[in-house]
């Protein structure tokens, strides 16, 4: 469906990240035809937008005032940065997608806004200042944070229970048409050269990072598969942020591991690590070898081990490679 909605747009590639990862399967191009979105978060639009849609009889109010914005083909070098902050504050209302026919223009027109953004970061050649940064992250933010049903297992859920409902497929996000350009967008932004990581780690903070790594947990593989890309990304650019990036996903393994046994993004968050062992320099730091010790041997007593078995062997097998001393403490489990 994705493929056959922007196929015949042009692709942009996007930069590669110094840990060698590749964007997810299906990543949108630029500048091209989808279509929907999820609750209205209007207060995290523009005032005039939001007080508009939240009044009891505004619909009509905020229909008139939710209006595209001209192109950025169609203005000046000069003005295409404040545009870039008006298109970035009119994304940040958020809207329902479970009925489709709900504000149907309006979504179109975030749709398309979307598009631009995600064409006009791949094409910058400015430094991006911090109020961009700032307003970026801002819309993202808006978009993409949000709480999940506890009712909803997902792939944890299913292996716990011993696989007995196998077969039944995972709950999609209906709001996904706006949701992959966002990410897209962001993928893109951590990855552009005009974004200078000493500005944006102060919006990419460890707050940010803490509700990234929340959505893993999505039952979405559309949606952990471009986290999984993103949080690669950003583990790449920020290497402020790398010790605390390893520790919040300790603490969610620990928190799997002998507590919950319920969640869906182990194998997506094993698979980053793969990488980010591979990457360790000799000798091991006696941290690195803790963590072997402390979160992935004991990766092997949940029931949903299958789920994430061939992601959590090769994290070990990196381990052993690295040091072939720690083969006697992988055997023995501690």
């Amino acid at each position: 469906m994705i493929k056959q909605i922007f196929g015949k747009l042009p692709r942009k590639p996007s930069s590669k990240s110094s840990h060698g990862d590749t964007p997810p399967d299906g990543i949108i191009t630029v500048a091209g035809r989808s279509s929907s979105e999820r609750k209205p978060n209007f207060a995290v639009g523009s005032p005039s937008i939001a007080a508009q849609a939240g009044a009891g009889n505004g619909a009509l109010g905020f229909a008139a005032s939710y209006q595209p914005l001209p192109s950025f083909r169609d203005v000046p070098s000069s003005e295409k940065p404040g545009l870039f902050l008006r298109k970035l504050a009119m994304c940040c209302v958020v809207f329902d997608f479970s009925d489709p026919a709900k504000n149907a223009r309006e979504k179109e027109i975030k749709r398309q806004m979307l598009l631009e953004l995600v064409d006009y970061i791949s094409t910058v050649t400015v430094k991006f200042n911090e109020a961009a940064m700032q307003e970026a992250t801002k819309m993202v933010a808006a978009n993409i944070f949000r709480t999940f049903s506890s009712s909803a297992g997902g792939d944890g859920q299913r292996a716990t229970e011993g696989f007995e409902a196998e077969e039944e497929e995972p709950a999609m996000e209906p709001a996904w048409p706006h949701l992959q350009i966002v990410y897209e967008f962001f993928l893109r932004f951590i990855a552009s050269g005009e974004t200078d990581a000493k500005v944006a780690k102060r919006y990419v903070d460890h707050s940010f990072i803490l509700r990234l790594l929340e959505l893993f947990d999505s039952e979405d593989p559309r949606e952990r598969e471009y986290l999984k890309t993103i949080l690669h990304r950003v583990y790449g650019k920020f290497m402020v942020h790398r010790p605390f990036i390893r520790k919040a996903i300790n603490n969610i393994f620990y928190q799997f591991i002998f507590e919950t046994e319920k969640h869906n993004g182990i194998a997506e968050l094993l698979e980053i690590l793969g990488s980010i062992i591979n990457g360790f320099v000799l000798p091991l730091k006696e941290e690195h070898k803790l963590f072997l010790v402390r979160a992935l041997i004991p990766l092997h007593k949940p029931k949903c081990l299958a789920l994430y078995h061939q992601q959590l062997s090769y994290c070990i097998t990196q381990f052993v490679e690295k040091d072939n001393k720690l083969a006697d403490t992988v055997i023995r489990g501690s």
